[in-house]
């Protein structure tokens, strides 16, 4: 019977954490455009037992992916997010990496 109440108390919590503006969010109204921001939302849970003790969690992440622009005439648009922060970490990989070559091949040489 507890483990019943558990797993209601693990889908309540899970419904509630998705709800229906977690993917699409609310739309935003700019002269005769409409844009819908979406996400990309994944969940997970888990239980377990230890002897008598007993636990769960869930757990959540969100992150944007773009956003349709819907203009006046019916015309749709997809806008994708960018994310700088990973074009940036990707330069610095690139050049981390071309140093390190330059550096093998100038110590091969002598």
């Amino acid at each position: 019977m507890e483990e019943q109440a558990a797993r209601g108390e693990i889908l309540e919590t899970l419904a509630e954490r998705l709800g229906k503006r977690q993917v699409f969010g609310e739309p935003v109204q700019q002269g005769d455009t409409t844009l819908l921001p979406v996400a990309r939302v994944r969940s997970g849970g888990g239980r377990h037992r230890h002897r008598d003790d007993g636990g769960f969690g869930i757990g959540m992440e969100a992150s944007p992916v773009g956003a349709f622009s819907i203009s006046a005439g019916g015309k749709v648009a997809w806008h994708p997010a960018v994310n700088v922060n990973k074009i940036v970490w990707g330069g610095q990989l690139a050049l981390a990496t071309a140093l390190v070559a330059i550096a093998i091949a100038f110590r091969r040489k002598r």
